[in-house]
Formats: C-alpha cells, sequence, structure tokens
C-alpha cells in the first residue's frame, strides 16, 4: 500500500551517503556533521531506503541534542519512519519517543515546543498520542502567541483521528473558550478554522452573535469566514440572505485579497442585481488599485465571467472597466477593450467613443514603445462602435484621419479601411471625408494605404469640383512628368546613377505575400514600409507619395493610380459641360498612364513591370480613348454595387452570429413574469428579496438544473480488455483542460480472489502519470473502480497504454491481462476561434511549422469536402460564405483554431476539380510549435477520405 507523505525533499541520487558514514557522523560531537548526517538519513528515508540501524543511534546520540536544528531534524525524522509493525501495532521501541515528546511539550525554549505541536499535527499512531493530551492541552493557555496557535492545530488534527473524539471530547467547547478569550489574530483564526472543520454548528453560532465585529477581524480569519459561508451556503441554500449580508459588510475590508473573494462568493451565492452589481464594482476597484499585470488580468477574467451572465449590471459598469486602459501592458488593454464593446448601449456609447478618442490622442506622444499597436487596438475598437452605432462615426472619422500618415502601417491600413465602411454606410459624411482625404492625401506613406484611399476618391469624388480636386491631387503627388529623362536613358545602366533614382531606404526585393485566400503572390519589400521624406529626382522638382512608391518598383500602385484616374475622367464625362475641359483631363490622365508604362520598361529600375499591372494599365489607355455606356456602368456603379454586397454580408454574418449566442440561455420558450411584488417579505431585506426572486426564476428556467448530454458521454466509455478476460476493464475518459482522468471500473469475472490487483499504466507523447499505481483486492465477481490523473502538458495526440497484473491464491505466479492502448485525441484541446484576415496573414508568416498534407478523397464536390474537414478537425472557416459559393471547380479557404493552451493552429485549404471529377490539391497546416502541426496532419490524412 502506498502511504501518505507529508514530507517533500529533492534528493540528487549522484552519490548517496552510506548508512555507516551517517552513523559515525551521529555518534561525534561535531554539531554541523550531525546535522549534515540527519539530513542525508532524512532524504535517504524518503527515497525508499529503511535504515533500522539508525533507530538507535539516533535515540542515544540525537535525542539529548539541544541544537534547535537537530532537534527539528530529529522530528522530520520521527514523522517519516515506519511506527508500526506489518500488522499495524506501534512498534515497542517508539514508547522511547513519547518520552522526549512530552519534554519537548514542556521545554522552557518556545521554538521547541512550537515545532513539536507542529510535528504532533502529522502524527496518526493514537497509542502515541494518548499520553501526550495533557501537556498539550497545558498550551493553550502558554503566555506566547506562537505556542496557542500550534496547540490549536495540534487539538484539531488529534480530533479529526478515527478515535478523536474519544481522546478529545470536549476539544470542541475548549477551543470555543479560547475563542472567545484570545487576542492574537492568528491563534483567532486556528481556532475559528478548528471549530469550521470539527464543529461547525460552534463556528456558525459563534460568527452570528459576533457579525458587528467581523469587519474589525484580522484578514486571516475574514477568509476562513468567507470558507464557512460558501461551504453553508452550499448545503443550505435557504439560510443564504443573512450570510450575503456578511459578504457585503466585509466588502469594505482594507485586505484587497479579502474584498476579491468576497466578490468572487457573492457572485457564486447570488444572482440577485444589488449582490452583482456590488462584486462588480468590487473587481472595478481592484483594477485600478493593484499595480500587479497579472492580478489585473485574473480580474479581467472574472469580469468577463460576469458578463456572460449578468450583461445588464455590467453595462452600468463600462466606464470604470475602461479605466484599466491606463495600465500599459497590451493584454491589459486588449482584454479591456474586448469586455467594454461586447457592453456598448445607445446609453454608453458616445462616452465610450469620448474615451477612446482621448486615449486615441494620448499615443501621439512617443513615450511607450508599443503606441503604434495600442492605437491599432482602439482604432479597431472605435471602427466596431461606429459601425454598430452609425450616429457617432461623425465625431471620430476626420480624428481618425490625421493617423492616414502612420508609420505603423497596420494602424494606417485600419483606419483607411474604417474610412471605406463609413463612407458608404454614413451618406451625410461623405462630402467632409473626400475634402479631408485629399487634403491629407499627400501625407500617405504606405503603398496599401495609398491603394486604399486611391480607391475612395475614385468611388465617391461626385461634384465636379471633388472630381477636379482628386485630379489634381493625384498630379500632385505623382511630381512632375516624366519620371525620368530620356536622355538619361543610355546612362542609366552606370551604377553610380542608379541609386539617385530610387528614393526609399531599402533596396526593393521580390517576396511572397499571402493574399486573403490563402494563395501566394509577390510582391516589393518596399511597399511594406514607411519612406523617407522625397528627395530631388534629376531633371524633376520634388517628388510627391506617390512617385517615390512608383520609383521603387511598386507597379500594382500605378494601376491602382490608372484605374482612380479613369473612373475620374468618365466622371467628368458626366458633370462637366465643357468637352475642353474633359478632354484636357483625359489627355493628363493618358499622359500619366503612358509614364508609368515607360517607366516600368525601362532598364533605371531594379525590375520590370509585371504582366498584371502592364495588363491593367494599358486597358485603362483603351478605355479613355474608347468608351461606351455599358463600359461606363461597370466602372462607374458596378465596382461599388460589389462593395456594398460585401457590406451587408459582413454585417449579416455578424448578426447571425449574435443570434447565435443569444440563443444558448434559458430552457423556457416564454419570458416569464415576475410577480416581485406578491413574495411573502416576512421581514427580508431588499437584498434578501431579490436573491429569493433571482433563485425562483432560476428554478424556473431549469439553470439550477443542468444536465449533461449523456449520449456524449457514452462515447467516451472505452472497453480496455476482452469480454473472455478474466478481468474485465473499461475507461470513462474524462478531458480537462490541463489533466486527463481516467475513471476505470474494473470486474472480476472469476470465482477467486484477485489479490494485488494492480492498473499499471504508461504514456506516450506529452502526457505524464500524476500517481504511482495501487494494489488491490478484488473478491469473486465484485468490480473496483479505479481513478488514474494524467497531465497534459501541450496539444498533441498522446497514447496511454499499460495492463492489469494479480496474483491468485492457487497459482504464484503474477497474471498480466494487456489492456488495449487509449489515443488521447487533438480535438479535445482545439476549438473553433476568429481572427482578422491580417492576424492571419501576419501568422502564417511567422510560424516556423508547416505540415503538408496532400488531398485524396473520395469526396467530389469542393464545398462538400470543405465542410468535411471543418467538422473533422474542430475548427472555425474566416473565408466568408459569399467567397466560397458559385462553381468554378477551383476552392481556397483559411480556417483557424486556438488550442486550450493558447497555441494557434492555421490551416490554407486549395483544392481543384479534375477534369475526371476527382478532387486534388494541398492542405497546409502552420503553428508555432511541431506537436499540433504533425498531430493536426494525422488528424486530417485519416479522416479526409470522407467514409470514416
Amino acid at each position: 500500500m502506498e502511504k501518505s507523505c507529508t514530507l517533500l525533499v529533492h534528493f540528487d541520487k549522484g552519490t548517496p551517503a552510506m548508512a555507516n558514514e551517517i552513523k559515525e557522523a551521529l555518534e561525534g560531537n561535531d554539531v554541523p556533521a550531525k546535522i549534515d548526517a540527519m539530513k542525508k538519513a532524512v532524504s535517504l528515508l524518503l527515497n525508499g531506503e529503511t535504515l533500522p540501524q539508525l533507530f538507535i543511534t539516533i535515540v542515544r546520540y540525537v535525542l539529548p541534542s539541544e541544537d534547535h536544528t537537530v532537534q527539528k531534524l530529529l522530528l522530520l525524522y520521527l514523522e517519516i519512519i515506519e511506527k508500526t509493525d506489518a500488522k499495524g501495532r506501534v512498534l515497542p521501541e517508539m514508547i522511547l519517543i513519547c518520552q522526549n515528546l512530552r519534554n519537548n511539550l514542556q521545554h522552557p525554549n518556545e521554538y521547541i515546543r512550537g515545532v513539536t505541536l507542529r510535528f504532533l499535527c502529522r502524527l496518526n499512531e493514537t497509542e502515541i498520542i494518548e499520553p501526550l493530551i495533557p501537556s498539550v492541552l497545558q498550551n493553550l493557555e502558554h503566555r506566547h502567541p506562537y505556542i496557542r496557535r500550534n496547540a490549536i492545530l495540534a487539538v484539531m488534527s488529534i480530533y479529526k483521528l478515527p478515535q478523536g473524539e474519544q481522546l478529545l471530547a470536549d476539544a470542541p467547547e475548549m477551543i470555543e473558550k479560547v475563542l472567545s478569550t484570545e487576542q492574537d489574530q492568528s491563534t483567532k483564526r486556528n481556532a475559528f478554522l478548528m471549530l469550521f472543520n470539527c464543529a461547525q454548528d460552534r463556528a456558525i453560532n459563534y460568527l452570528l452573535t459576533h457579525v458587528d465585529k467581523i469587519s474589525d477581524w484580522g484578514e486571516l480569519l475574514q477568509m476562513v469566514v468567507l470558507e464557512l459561508i460558501r461551504k453553508v451556503c452550499r448545503t443550505n441554500r435557504g439560510e443564504k440572505g443573512k450570510y450575503i449580508k456578511i459578504i457585503i459588510s466585509l466588502l469594505n475590508a482594507p485586505s484587497s485579497a479579502v474584498i476579491y473573494e468576497c466578490a468572487g462568493t457573492l457572485v457564486s451565492l447570488s444572482s440577485a442585481p444589488t449582490a452583482i452589481r456590488a462584486a462588480a464594482n468590487t473587481y472595478c476597484q481592484l483594477l485600478l488599485s493593484q499595480s500587479d499585470n497579472n492580478v489585473k488580468l485574473i480580474v479581467l477574467d472574472r469580469l468577463i465571467e460576469l458578463k456572460a451572465s449578468h450583461r445588464d449590471v455590467m453595462v452600468d459598469m463600462v466606464m470604470d472597466v475602461l479605466r484599466a486602459l491606463s495600465s500599459p501592458n497590451l493584454d491589459i488593454q486588449r482584454k479591456t477593450l474586448d469586455i467594454v464593446l461586447d457592453l456598448i448601449t445607445p446609453r454608453n456609447i458616445n462616452e465610450v467613443v469620448l474615451m477612446l478618442k482621448k486615449e486615441v490622442v494620448k499615443t501621439q506622444g512617443g513615450e511607450l514603445e508599443k503606441n503604434g499597436e495600442y492605437r491599432q487596438m482602439l482604432i479597431q475598437a472605435i471602427h466596431s462602435c461606429a459601425v454598430k452605432f452609425p450616429e457617432v462615426a461623425s465625431t471620430v472619422v476626420h480624428l481618425l484621419m490625421d493617423f492616414l500618415g502612420d508609420s505603423n502601417v497596420a494602424s494606417a491600413m485600419d483606419v483607411v479601411v474604417f474610412v471605406r465602411e463609413i463612407i458608404e454606410t454614413n451618406p451625410k459624411l461623405r462630402v467632409s471625408i473626400i475634402t479631408r482625404l485629399l487634403d491629407t492625401f499627400y501625407q500617405i506613406r504606405a503603398a496599401r494605404v495609398c491603394s486604399c484611399a486611391l480607391w475612395i476618391i475614385g468611388e465617391y469624388c461626385l461634384s465636379l469640383s471633388e472630381v477636379e480636386s482628386g485630379i489634381a491631387a493625384i498630379k500632385q503627388c505623382l511630381g512632375e512628368l516624366p519620371f525620368y529623362s530620356v536622355s538619361e536613358e543610355p546612362e542609366a545602366t552606370d551604377a553610380s546613377k542608379k541609386p539617385q533614382l530610387v528614393t526609399s531606404n531599402h533596396v526593393s526585393s521580390r517576396r511572397p505575400a499571402i493574399l486573403s485566400d490563402g494563395t501566394y503572390a509577390t510582391q516589393s519589400a518596399a511597399s511594406e514600409t514607411a519612406f523617407s521624406p522625397p528627395t530631388i529626382v534629376q531633371g524633376s522638382m520634388s517628388s510627391g507619395n506617390l512617385r517615390c512608391l512608383l520609383l521603387t518598383g511598386d507597379f500594382f500602385l500605378g494601376a491602382v493610380v490608372a484605374c482612380t484616374m479613369s473612373k475620374l475622367v468618365l466622371r467628368m464625362e458626366e458633370v462637366q459641360t465643357s468637352k475642353v475641359e474633359v478632354n484636357k483631363a483625359s489627355t493628363q490622365a493618358l499622359l500619366i498612364m503612358v509614364s508609368m508604362l515607360q517607366l516600368g520598361q525601362s532598364p533605371v529600375l531594379p525590375h520590370p513591370i509585371d504582366t498584371d499591372s502592364y495588363d491593367r494599365i494599358v486597358l485603362c489607355i483603351r478605355l479613355l480613348c474608347n468608351t461606351g455606356d455599358e463600359i461606363r456602368k461597370i466602372w462607374l456603379q458596378s465596382c461599388r454595387q460589389s462593395f456594398v454586397k460585401m457590406l451587408s454580408e459582413k454585417q449579416l454574418r455578424e448578426t447571425e452570429e449574435q443570434k447565435a449566442k443569444a440563443q444558448v440561455s434559458h430552457s423556457q420558450p416564454d419570458d416569464l413574469i415576475d410577480f416581485y411584488h406578491l413574495k411573502s417579505r416576512k421581514g427580508m431585506s431588499q437584498l434578501e428579496l431579490e436573491d429569493e426572486v433571482q433563485d425562483d426564476l432560476k428554478r424556473a428556467t431549469g439553470e439550477f438544473i443542468k444536465d449533461g448530454d449523456d449520449a456524449n458521454k457514452l462515447n467516451r466509455i472505452l472497453q480496455l480488455t476482452g469480454f473472455s478476460d478474466p478481468v474485465y476493464a473499461e475507461a470513462y475518459v474524462t478531458v480537462h483542460h490541463y489533466d486527463i482522468v481516467l475513471d476505470v471500473t474494473v470486474i472480476n469475472r472469476t470465482k477467486e480472489t484477485l489479490q494485488n490487483l494492480c492498473l499499471e499504466l504508461a504514456t506516450m507523447g506529452d502526457l505524464k502519470l500524476v500517481e504511482r499505481p495501487q494494489n488491490y483486492t478484488l473478491a469473486p465477481e465484485s468490480s473496483k473502480q479505479i481513478k488514474a490523473n494524467i497531465k497534459v502538458s501541450s496539444t498533441e495526440t498522446g497514447v496511454i497504454f499499460g495492463n492489469i497484473v494479480y496474483e491468485t491464491s492457487n497459482v504464484l505466479e503474477r497474471t498480466v491481462v494487456v489492456l488495449n492502448d487509449i489515443h488521447i485525441d487533438i480535438m479535445d484541446y482545439i476549438s473553433p476561434a476568429v481572427c482578422t484576415d491580417a492576424a492571419f496573414r501576419t501568422m502564417w508568416a511567422e510560424f516556423e511549422w508547416e505540415n503538408k498534407v496532400a488531398v485524396n478523397t473520395t469526396i467530389q464536390e469542393e464545398k462538400e469536402f470543405l465542410d468535411h474537414i471543418i467538422k473533422s478537425t474542430n475548427m472555425n472557416c474566416l473565408t466568408a460564405p459569399a467567397a466560397l459559393d458559385g462553381e468554378c471547380g477551383f476552392l481556397a479557404a483559411n480556417l483557424y483554431a486556438k488550442s486550450v493552451f493558447g497555441e494557434d493552429a492555421l490551416v490554407n485549404v486549395s483544392i481543384e476539380k479534375q477534369s475526371c471529377g476527382k478532387l486534388s490539391g494541398y492542405i497546409r497546416i502552420r503553428s508555432k510549435t511541431q506537436g499540433i502541426a504533425l498531430s493536426l496532419g494525422d488528424k486530417i490524412t485519416l479522416k479526409q477520405k470522407g467514409s470514416s
């Protein structure tokens, strides 16, 4: 049988000490050598050695020592040695110890008395303890609090022994007396803890008679009071009204630990709005008063839980929660914004947006290194607010447009995407946004932001003045034409002249970029960076931002410029009566496009124009030379209609997600009428009344009784042995976040008693057994439930294997029954998650582990195969449903999930339908760690056929 262990010490097995050496050191008079020998003896005993020859040596040479360290080590030695024989009787030599312990309990030194009392707390042998009880009780009245508090703990542990109530029949009464007279807070806490554990009624009685003084009790005692309240209210819910009052009085305690526990206890015991509001207020206070970031993150987690179950109360706390943004930690800021965005209502939206605007302005000061990332989070939060409540857009859009030229490209990109959505959804703001955008366009330094801004200019410049301003702004940013002098072209091969034409800080290089559908494209590295102020190009004036980017070889931007100019000229034809002005604008646009083509085909740049951009610019030139009504309609209307459709689909998807979340709530289809005023009041306070009403509602809506899915439970039962084996075993596997519990039922199917039956388990992968196996005796045809705990340290497919070993009275050898393997499924650890396309691409570029699985399936439809993969891998499809509609023979989609350990799993499915009807392609999995990439790959390979 396993013994309970009360002591753990690290032991280096490299050079184990010999028993003879220890014995010699103990017999000597050198105290340091004696201490060292005692430490070695304790370490050896803890690691399974018996050392029987040392006992008498220790009694002779160590017991008489006056050194405190030696005495402490002696007590540790006595704690771990075997004190009983095989039949459970106390060994006769233990009598030698009793006298020494009695002397220690009457020792003039307080430390010796204290450590001896602590030793008695871990002693289970009644025969040794019984003669010491009078000495223990004397110590309850000692003048020193250290001894009194340890004496109380000793009394508690003696009283909890199987024969404890006979040994100390009046212990609760004595401790209650001590509690009423005691002044030391720590001793009072121990006395109350003893009553709480051994005589709960007395503890409750003491608590209720001293209700007025609870706020003056020390932190330690208040924590035990809260524990008692939780225990009492769980067993007797009808009594909780009076205890909730005590908890609310403790919310004003000076200790942060106490008020945190109070808030948690309130939430677990009551659903009354007053109680929940008090708990939420407490959490908000802690959020501001605590400087430790870990504490803040824990408190934010509690607020997220409150938000899920008591949203109405949390809505009023939004501004208090927002104050946590003052912390410089990005994780805290992100969590705070996530909570607040879920609690926005028409009542608080203006206050929230005002606060967010102030925070955005603060980020302009460059004190903090992560200001760019924080600003990006704030911009996304404001974007989300403006989409939900369009009326606030007018107050923020102009402030955010100041950041279009932000050096943080991601932040600037968020601003321009926000502006693009607002200009469509808020027609009243169109004129002011366009005017502001044209005024600030020259400040934009990033190619992706320029492209989006040019699209807005091309689509939303509707009046004549706007169209003319748009053309003028683009011309100004392109600078003087041509982009290089013709006379320079022959000399341009000279290496010394090349650098003067490229104004970026970066040498342009081509590297793959990940598009939103997961496919690769090549882009210039320079397009991702913010550029240095324009410099003078030979033969031209100071260049603008568009010129600067074009001279680095970014011809995708050139194609966007050409399209924008074409749209502006086409719109000018509609609003300008003078044909001369229209023709003038048209020729200027054509000149710009031709100049870009010339630049792209010249040897001045490191690489020529790509074919796609070339074709688009040529198409724009043809369009301006020969316009027709059909073409005009496509260019001026269809593009905007596609954007409107995309926005409406996004909104529809978000609405559906919110509806799905809202449906998870109650089991009653109709709302209950709350007959609040008809309730019997019988002297209850307002809080107790609210709590009663909430409990009635919970009972009516079935929230108190939540039955698990029984069918799902049956799926988790695994048969470990065959039906014909002498021992039948099956396991019920429960997967918690960081551990797996195996509940194994073992049935003896023979007519014999099985002795020393042991379930031996071993693991493969990142799994670790927590306990060593125990031996059991199993009667004929009886069963036994054996629990095994296994710790999990990463998201990886693991295997648990093992056997059952037992002995019978007839056969001398041990019988072994091999068990079936238990495979721990990765699906238990990953759950669908959501992230933005930009975040997905960033992670895809950063993650180093990739697993590429070739598609090999009997499924013949692309969409059906994708749905099958999503279901098999428990992942979320980030690609919009609209992008997957239609039949074209190709499909590319991104899937995303998160593990319970916080790991990200990214999957890209790219498939094509062959002429024979079969699907081909690849599924690429990327993650930060190898385990999740390999395990997901194995899962997909196993499941992709479709039939399994």
